[in-house]
Formats: C-alpha cells, structure tokens, sequence
C-alpha cells in the first residue's frame, strides 16, 4: 500500500499531466498562504506563484520595527517553507503584466503566457510618493519591501536628522525606531493628531504625548511643499524641506509613509472591477464592472474588496495583518471543492465569510492591539484602565460594538474580542 507521500506525489504528477495549474500572483504571505491551505484543503495538483522580487515570502510588518533596528536580511524574516508545498513551482522575480480572463491566461514581464485552471490575486499594495520628489536625489525612501528597508536602515544613524511624512502606523513605527538608534526625528502630519482616524481624539492625543515625551517632534496640521537638494561631486542629495506653512527644517533622510494603493495596474484591461483594489464577494471570488463573478478568478489579502457580515454588506479593503491569512483559507476552500468536484461546491461558496481584523503596533514600550473595524464608529468610549497607564477603548456604531483598541491589556482585549 503507498504512503501519504507516494499517494501525493502520484496525485501531483497526475494533475500537472492533466490540467493548468492553480497560478498565484504575489509571492507575499498572502500568496504562501493560499498554497499552504490548498493543500490543506485537499487540492494536490500544480501551483504556480509568481512574485516581482527575487525573495521568498517573508514578514514585513518587523520590516519598520526590530528589523529596522537591527540586522537587516531575508533569513531575519523569511516565513518556513512547510513540507506541503514542497513542489510548488516559484517563478520569483518575474512580474506579470496582464491577464486574459477568457483564455485564463496570465503574461509576464517577458512576454510568456501561462495558463491557469485557477487564478487568485494577491497583489498587495505599494507604497505612495509625493508628487515633488526630485530626480536622482538620494536620502528619500519609502518603506514596504526587505530592499526598502536595507537601504534605509544603511542611513539610520546617531547624526542623522530624519524627517517622517505621514503620521499613520508605519510612520509612527519607523519614528519610534529611528529614535531608539539616535536620529533627530520629526513626524509631518496632514491631521491634527498621528493615527486619528483609526484611533479616535483621546488615544491619539496619549499617543503622541508618550512619543513626544521619548524625543519625537511632531508638525502636525502640515505637509511638504518643496524639497531641495545639495549637490556634491556630481551626485546629489536631500538637504531641506520648505513645508505649507512656509517653514523650512534641515533633512538628512525623507521617509514617505503617505499611504499606499492596492496593486491593480496590470488587471485595468481585463474586465474586473478595480475601482478600489479588487471587488469580490464572500467567497472571495473576483466581480467584474458589473458585478457578475469572473470565472475561477479570485482576490486574497489588501488588495480584496469584500463584504464582511460582521459590520454590513459593504465591501471594503482591509489593510490588517491577519486579513491574508483568513482570505487565503477561504480561497483555498472553495478552490478545493471546485477542483475536486466536491459535492458540497455550493454550499461552500454561501458559507458566511466573517473575519474579526485584527492589527497590532510596537513603539518603544508601547503595545497596541486592536480588533474589529474601527474606522465605522461614530462613537468612542473608554472601556477599561487610565490614560496615562494600560487602557482599552470601544468604538461603536449605532451603538454596536464594532471595534476595540488599546495599550496594553492583552488578557482583557481577547474578551472583548469575543464580543464583537
């Protein structure tokens, strides 16, 4: 009698004589998950992931915090490879450019088609720019991918005045570790408080108290509306920063945390819809501009649009940590039973899809947490704890709980998660 392994195998060699394979775009944590939990799910034929950087997938979030802080190298964040999908076929540092949903196609940067019986989209997002960033002038990055992070950590030192442009999670993470390895750090920010949106008023006021009182200088109610550069032995290098209010403060390193948009440019000739990110419904399966599903189309992780009962029927991105992961098991479900003509297919599309997101922050001593979806709320409460100590707040909509946050109290956090 062969074991599991043989059996796989002998399945795996079947299916690639057979079919297309199963072709993921992003090679990120949401593209790992979705091979893992296909195979999990009982799908054994052939994977194709195709990613735009030469590495393979690995954790960002530590990208703006300890890894910043430290040594900076793949082996430092790489995700383990599990053993179930050992024979997926990575095509790394290979973008594609288009895909045709009628021939279930995708092209690549080279030019080479590659069919799919399956397709999921786990793009991601890339980092936005301002406008007036000058040619061939070095001191200015952003920060999202492991090379991102190696040229800006080579800049982080104890005489470098470094100036943050954008006032949200990364810009804040980035601050605090700048200013644990010495820098001069001042936060530029377009609102009133830094994290206001997500936040609320009360904890984003604490919020910047305790970074300001770490060192941090924040400009808040501003923006930049010039940069300028000094020349030296022909290359040249960012100097000052002329802001709205007509102030000019010295730069020695720019780090744009503006924001990012979903990565969708290579779908805008296809008929999906791309409005904002990648529509789906609940099962994850792709919507095109009017709203029919695209067949064995799919969206995992922050470039997704998709409804989540939890709140309403109002599809949305969400940009938290677990998101890949939850999208990635549903994909893989459906794609399963799809594939392996499951008998229960379509009581498997209708199943209620109701992630809880979930996100989380480190700066200095500071532990943030959040769940739910905070940004709904037209209500904010203090739930538990001081402000000037551990706290947990309640967001609510229409008096219904639909988000948590707070530093600290991790074991009282996890109740209220259960709540939502």
């Amino acid at each position: 009698m062969p074991n599991a392994g043989n059996l796989h195998r002998q399945v795996v060699r079947e299916f690639t004589l057979m079919d297309s394979p199963v072709v993921i775009v992003g090679a990120s944590l949401g593209g790992l998950r979705t091979a893992e939990s296909l195979r999990r799910f009982g799908y054994f034929g052939p994977i194709q992931i195709f990613g735009d950087e030469p590495h393979l997938p690995y954790n960002r979030p530590p990208l703006s915090k300890e890894v910043l802080a430290t040594g900076i190298s793949h082996e430092a964040v790489a995700f383990p490879l599990k053993d179930s999908i050992a024979d997926v076929s990575w095509k790394l540092g290979t973008r594609i450019v288009s895909v045709n949903t009628d021939d279930k196609t995708v092209k690549d940067d080279r030019g080479e088609d590659h069919s799919y019986s399956s397709l999921v989209i786990a793009t991601g997002l890339s980092p936005k720019k301002l406008d007036m960033i000058p040619a061939n002038t070095s001191g200015i990055h952003v920060l999202r991918n492991l090379s991102d992070a190696i040229s800006l950590r080579s800049e982080l030192n104890a005489v470098a005045k470094v100036v943050i442009v954008g006032s949200g999670f990364i810009g804040c993470e980035v601050a605090a570790t700048a200013k644990k390895l010495g820098c001069e750090v001042t936060v530029i920010g377009s609102s009133e408080l830094p994290l206001l949106r997500p936040l609320g008023t009360e904890f984003a006021r604490e919020l910047r108290n305790r970074l300001e009182g770490e060192g941090i200088r924040f400009l808040m109610n501003n923006g930049i509306e010039d940069i300028f550069s000094e020349t030296e032995l022909g290359s040249s290098r960012i100097k000052t920063l002329r802001l709205k209010n007509d102030d000019v403060i010295d730069c020695d390193v720019l780090i744009m945390a503006v924001g990012s948009s979903p990565i969708t440019e290579w779908l805008k000739d296809s008929p999906i819809d791309i409005s904002d990110g990648v529509l789906t419904n609940g099962a994850m399966q792709v919507l095109d501009n009017s709203g029919e599903v695209v067949p064995d189309v799919y969206a995992v992780g922050d470039v997704a649009r998709f409804p989540n009962p939890l709140f309403d029927a109002v599809p949305r991105r969400v940009e938290h940590w677990n998101i890949p992961t939850e999208t990635a098991k549903r994909v893989s479900k459906v794609i399963a039973a799809k594939e392996n003509q499951d008998s229960n297919y379509s009581e498997i599309l209708d199943e209620a899809f109701a992630p809880i997101p979930s996100f989380w922050s480190d700066q200095f001593d500071m532990h943030l947490l959040g769940f739910g979806n905070l940004g709904l709320a037209d209500e904010i409460k203090l739930l538990e704890g001081k402000l000037d100590e551990e706290f947990i707040f309640g967001y609510f909509r229409t008096g219904k709980l639909v988000g948590v946050s707070g530093i600290g109290m991790r074991g009282a956090m996890q109740g209220y998660r259960e709540k939502l």
